[in-house]
């Protein structure tokens, strides 16, 4: 059976003037217009295509490649609005996306980014947008480990940092003090979680092993002591993004480097430095 607002394996059935009609299962034939139909295929081939409804609520299949899939968010662009209906974002396809006025967020013009969820309507069996994101989190307690990849959708900033969307399905925070560079709503990156707190909600950062290289950070804060002649201009407050420059790592993880050399007698920590002790040297 095909799945709307996914992508089909379906078998070409027969030939037609507006195109060819594939196998859709229980959904029967799906148009495919001429305009799509790649170069050479004859009835009989399987094609991968998306499937939607079109203005006149038919399902159709097509060729393109939409931006985001039924069950997945991304940031999509504000193309038009009509005050009655909604908001029409581009998502890959001839046909915009509808965001519905019941789904909308205040302060969206065209030109405009917005973080939607794409979902498939369960009053018009239609492909729409959300941009009431929270609605659309999986709840369920994560089970990521220290550490591991994660692929991350920001969807704005906070006073702490920037809110992403872990893996397409849990909410996530990165601290400001992670980061080197201001992020933007809409970037897709790679995160690594710190840690799932006891109320599902997940801390990350940008460092591929967070708290478990710090033994390794301090021995190449030593090593460009060494090599600098005891003493480098950074402290606690540098910026992060002078401390990735300088030592590839966030400033959340410099901070526990030095405060683990501190303690174990190795530097001196100044308003303006860092320097070698004699046990550092």
């Amino acid at each position: 059976m095909a799945l709307i607002g996914q992508r089909n394996r379906l078998t070409i059935v027969r030939e037609a003037p507006p195109g060819f009609y594939l196998d859709g299962g229980t959904h029967g034939e799906i148009l495919l217009p001429g305009r799509y139909i790649p170069r050479g295929t004859r009835p009989g081939d399987i094609l991968d295509v998306f499937v939607y409804r079109d203005s006149e609520d038919r399902l159709v299949a097509t060729t393109e490649r939409p931006f985001s899939m039924v069950g997945e968010f991304a940031s999509l662009r504000v193309v038009s609005i009509n005050p009655r209906v909604g908001i029409f974002l581009d998502w890959g396809l001839s046909k915009d996306l509808l965001l519905p006025i019941r789904e909308q967020k205040d302060g969206l013009l065209p030109g405009y980014w917005v973080v939607v969820y794409v979902l498939l309507d369960a009053l018009t069996d239609r492909i729409i947008a959300s941009a009431r994101i929270n609605r659309h989190l999986n709840l369920t307690l994560p089970t990521y480990a220290e550490g591991q990849a994660v692929g991350l959708l920001i969807t704005g900033a906070t006073p702490l940092g920037y809110n992403a969307i872990v893996e397409n399905a849990h909410h996530g925070l990165l601290y400001g003090s992670e980061l080197a560079a201001p992020l933007k709503m809409g970037q897709r990156l790679t995160g690594y979680v710190r840690t799932v707190r006891p109320d599902g909600k997940i801390d990350l950062g940008l460092d591929p092993a967070g708290y478990r290289r710090v033994a390794n950070y301090t021995e190449e804060i030593i090593k460009a002591l060494q090599a600098a002649g005891g003493r480098l201009p950074f402290h606690d407050g540098s910026s992060p993004g002078e401390i990735r420059a300088a030592f590839g790592m966030s400033k959340k993880a410099f901070k526990q480097s030095i405060g683990a050399l501190f303690k174990a007698r190795r530097i001196m920590i100044s308003g303006h430095d860092i320097r070698l002790t004699t046990a550092g040297e």
